[in-house]
């Protein structure tokens, strides 16, 4: 099943906001209904394919036939953009001016390499295309012309589990939920839920170095991949032959996270952990946001640490944001700051951190309140993306962005980028609701996650938005905070990564690129500027 065109997920899934919420939104936001109903995909125009005809003729012999080279409208239209909220305007509004040429559907890695070196050749841009899921602009070139996508739902197989090592090897095109089920079979899980986890692929997972939301206990993505093959124009690089090595610079640490830039992931090896015998959510409550933020810390620092631990701002306790399926449904919420804990694992183990970790809390000022905000949050916990579909359907602007410091520098961050968001927004005369939380905890530091809604403005709506990511972008260098934390770069933040990186370490990640796509045909544009 593919994603809905112009939205997140499964139509069959979405929900429209109950009366009372979009009153609110008019209300206290200003909120208005759009002036124009979204367009049908039957509606879009869409350009005749620019593909030359030996280019054409090239990707058909790589792929082995003409029903694996897809021009038709819609297969380009669904591959048009990913999913940020910027993405869904243009969409919405029938704009697919950056729509691929064709879309490629390769079964296996030589059939990758094969098209690679035809892109190569003809100077093709291509761009690789997981789930979709992109909400930093990583699925469209930075530049204007012809260019294909590369779709990988076909490459979706469990290739080897080795029970001893406690190890698999998958391929890229397999959605999250696929590959837990092949797993499960087996008796394992990856232990890898980010919010996008129904729609979003392994492949992508290692490209953009996702974290999920069980990643106290399981570990970022990046932590998990013990080696990986990466296709390029100039052959194929495989990386990690155990799970550490001294034997130089790790080459893992360079295809992680590199966004499609440098070649196409083939295959990932990952650790997989035995399936949980208990999975128990429970919620606590916070006076403050600086009170729960220590309670987090100490359990990060000194344990013992859940597998989920998460912490929601007042005003996203408030909102109920935090559990997403409860937003508008009357239930009240407390004062203060709602935390998420999780513990997943053996019965025995499971009772232990949650007695202990349930001390910590407590002695850090932390109320418990039982069972049911945490089984209403992992009910919901997929629920937030449609949620941002019914709000720009009411006509608000609905983004999230992220980021991360280190614990010294977390009250400093939290306060520079809702400063900037709420600055910019209301100077543009639309104040908006700002909510964030932590949910990625680590021994030296913790990630921020903001959600932004305010009314679209007069106008041009990406433009309105654009200006208040980039104050809060610029906000998160000033503060010390890294550019994203698990969304990725992308476009959108490829600019100010490039600043992160330093003038030096962004020389070197060009000769890396050069070396290894010196056509410059690999997703121009995303991570480092085009050339």
């Amino acid at each position: 099943m593919d994603m809905l065109w112009s939205g997140w997920g499964d139509p069959a899934r979405a929900t429209p906001l109950p009366d009372t919420v979009i009153g609110l939104l008019r209300d206290l936001l200003g909120v208005e209904p759009c002036a124009a109903e979204p367009v049908a995909l039957g509606e879009v125009a869409v350009p005749e394919p620019r593909l030359a005809s030996a280019a054409h003729r090239a990707l058909v012999e790589a792929l082995g036939g003409e029903d694996q080279v897809r021009t038709d409208p819609e297969t380009r239209i669904r591959h048009t953009r990913g999913k940020s909220t910027p993405d869904l305007l243009r969409i919405r509004h029938g704009d697919v001016t950056d729509i691929p040429a064709a879309v490629l559907f390769p079964a296996g890695h030589d059939e990758v390499l094969a098209v690679l070196r035809v892109c190569a050749e003809q100077r093709l841009p291509v761009v690789p295309f997981g789930g979709g899921t992109s909400v930093v602009g990583g699925l469209a070139p930075g530049r204007q012309g012809t260019f294909v996508a590369l779709d990988l739902r076909r490459m979706d197989a469990l290739l080897a589990l080795d029970p001893v090592s406690r190890t698999a090897t998958l391929q890229p095109g397999l959605r999250a939920p696929q590959a837990e089920a092949l797993l499960a079979g087996h008796g394992f899980t990856l232990g890898h839920f980010p919010q996008s986890y129904e729609w979003a692929t392994l492949g992508g997972f290692a490209a953009t170095r996702s974290s999920g939301q069980a990643s106290a206990g399981y570990g970022r993505f990046d932590e998990m991949v013990l080696s990986l093959t990466l296709a390029t124009p100039e052959g194929t690089l495989d990386t990690g032959r155990a799970p550490r090595s001294a034997a130089g610079p790790d080459l893992r640490q360079l295809v992680l996270g590199s966004e499609g830039a440098f070649g196409v992931i083939t295959s990932v090896t990952v650790r997989i952990r035995p399936l949980p015998q208990a999975r128990l959510y429970e919620g606590w409550r916070f006076d403050s946001f600086e009170e729960g933020a220590a309670a987090l810390r100490r359990l990060a620092q000194d344990g013992p640490r859940p597998t989920v631990l998460r912490l929601s701002d007042e005003t996203e306790t408030l909102v109920g944001l935090a559990q997403p399926d409860a937003i508008g449904s009357g239930t009240p919420q407390s004062a203060g700051c709602t935390a998420v804990a999780g513990y997943e694992g053996t019965e025995e183990d499971t009772a232990y951190r949650r007695e202990k970790a349930a001390a910590v809390l407590r002695a850090c000022g932390g109320t418990p309140l039982g069972e049911e905000p945490g089984r209403r949050w992992a009910h919901g916990r997929y629920s937030a993306p449609y949620l941002r579909d019914s709000l720009l359907d009411a006509g608000a602007l609905a983004e999230t962005l992220e980021t991360a410091t280190f614990w010294s520098r977390i009250p400093g961050l939290y306060t520079a980028v809702r400063d900037a968001l709420t600055t910019t927004l209301t100077e543009a005369g639309t104040p908006p609701l700002v909510m964030c939380h932590i949910s990625h905890v680590y021994e030296n530091g913790a990630s921020l996650y903001f959600t932004v809604v305010s009314a679209q403005g007069d106008g041009d709506p990406v433009a309105h938005w654009t200006r208040a990511k980039h104050a809060a972008n610029e906000a998160i260098l000033a503060a010390g905070g890294t550019i994203s934390h698990h969304h990725g770069v992308g476009t959108d933040h490829r600019d100010w990564y490039v600043r992160e990186a330093g003038p030096l370490g962004a020389d070197a990640l060009r000769a890396v690129k050069r070396r290894l796509d010196p056509a410059g045909v690999l997703n121009p544009g995303v991570l480092l500027p085009a050339d």
